[in-house]
């Protein structure tokens, strides 16, 4: 008897009937990605207080522009939906309560990596660059550097570029709200 190596992809729908049934918990830490069920890391300091310095910068620069939401569901498809640190999305007379924000809908993705670079690279900027998000940057909180992925292509994006702390970087959608990469990182003077 051979085993079987086939894998069933789930659905958003699916997923969604799981939690509904209690076979997986609301609030468990799982994220769907390509019809696959992925756990999420742990939250350490590091990255918790790198998204409250993101939330601080990007809420002071976009208010009344963008709604950002953090932590929560973006569907990108009937196979996915991820949830990134940080979505900077359209604003939305009733705050996406009736559906998790879409492509279409979607200004900027940031993912902070304390431990999850290889995922959030590997597995995520294919996924993104194929579901057409414009712009998806990923702060190295251990490396003091943030990727910026532009141009979303079938394989992932067009455009990778690697900036350090000292420089600056405005999201596409909104270029005059320039952000320097040090902004979202622990400072590196000790008082």
């Amino acid at each position: 008897m051979t085993a079987a190596t086939d894998l069933r992809s789930l659905s958003v729908q699916d997923y969604h009937r799981m939690v509904a049934a209690g076979i997986l918990a609301a609030d468990e830490r799982v994220e769907l990605i390509e019809g696959q069920l992925y756990t999420m890391a742990a939250k350490g300091t590091a990255h918790s207080a790198a998204v409250t310095r993101i939330d601080r910068v990007l809420s002071r620069l976009l208010v009344g522009r963008a709604l950002l939401r953090f932590q929560d569901p973006v569907q990108l498809n009937d196979f996915s939906e991820p949830e990134p640190d940080v979505a900077v999305v359209h604003i939305d007379p009733l705050d996406y309560e009736d559906h998790h924000p879409t492509p279409g809908e979607i200004f900027l993705l940031i993912e902070v990596a304390d431990s999850t670079l290889r995922r959030d690279r590997d597995l995520k900027v294919p996924l993104y660059g194929r579901s057409g998000i414009a712009e998806y940057w990923i702060l190295d909180v251990q490396e003091r550097c943030l990727y910026v992925f532009r141009q979303p292509e079938a394989e992932g994006y067009g455009v990778e570029q690697k900036l350090n702390e000292g420089d600056a970087i405005a999201p596409l959608t909104f270029p005059d709200c320039e952000i320097t990469v040090r902004e979202f990182l622990r400072s590196s003077i000790v008082e």
